[in-house]
């Protein structure tokens, strides 16, 4: 693995981006290697809990600069929209509790991807936004479904919209994350993991079977009107002025169009 490491420790699977340099900014290799690990893990039977988290200064700040570029080719764009589906359904049908630790920057995609998990804990220090608009586009990885099942229509599409950029303690009055931690994060959620491995797990695994089994049809439908709607607006003015603002480190002048 080169942008992973997976712990084993009883009956959980530690999970962690490993980019940490990069604030582990998601590129086309990282993701397939992504989509691959969380195959592997939901097929584990040992594993009946997973934490996922992110190295270094941040969980993950969302796609890399340079995958902007290649996916302009549409394989390499089918070929990451693929990636991004496996990784969220994974995490959404797997049949293990998933526990996403969070700390500094939590945005676009790493957003989805966090969303996708059952439990979110963060640190105090944890930034989250789902900033698609700054570059001229809409949220993808299931973004618009799990935001909707955790804001409500109206608030995810403000949240969507203004680009916001919340504080976990804001992130936690809006129901955005399930609690907040002043230490170490990771350290918090193995000790959460833990106290989970002496609860009836295969109850709490069988309600969120119920639940997902009926929710699974929406986020497919939701994945397929992202995939069409960000290859439309990659086509856009707005969307390169909005990437060269960004590697120019300027306010971006959008038209509209």
């Amino acid at each position: 693995m080169n942008y992973f490491k997976v712990k084993k420790k009883k009956s959980i699977t530690f999970l962690k981006l490993d980019r940490g340099e990069k604030y582990n900014a998601l590129h086309v290799e990282m993701l397939r290697e992504f989509a691959d690990i969380v195959e592997n893990v939901k097929n584990d039977e040992d594993t009946q809990i997973v934490v996922l988290s992110g190295a270094g200064g941040g969980f993950c700040a969302g796609g890399d600069v340079t995958m902007m570029k290649e996916v302009s080719d549409p394989e390499v764009y089918d070929q990451v929209m693929n990636d991004i589906e496996r990784i969220v359904t994974g995490f959404y049908s797997m049949p293990k509790i998933v526990l996403a630790a969070l700390h500094g920057p939590v945005v676009g995609l790493g957003l989805s991807i966090a969303l996708s998990a059952d439990y979110l804990i963060a640190e105090a220090n944890a930034k989250l936004s789902m900033n698609f608009i700054g570059i001229g586009l809409a949220p993808d990885g299931g973004g618009h479904f799990f935001l909707e099942k955790r804001l409500g229509t109206h608030r995810a599409k403000q949240f969507a919209w203004q680009g916001e950029n919340l504080q976990a303690e804001e992130a936690y009055d809006h129901q955005l994350i399930d609690s907040v931690f002043e230490k170490d994060i990771q350290l918090e959620a193995e000790k959460l993991a833990e106290k989970w491995t002496v609860r009836p797990l295969q109850s709490m695994i069988a309600s969120k079977k119920i639940y997902h089994q009926y929710g699974m049809d929406q986020l497919l439908q939701y994945l397929a009107k992202e995939r069409r709607s960000q290859w439309k607006l990659r086509q856009t003015s707005d969307h390169k002025e909005g990437v060269q603002a960004f590697l120019e480190k300027r306010e971006p002048k959008f038209k509209g169009k």
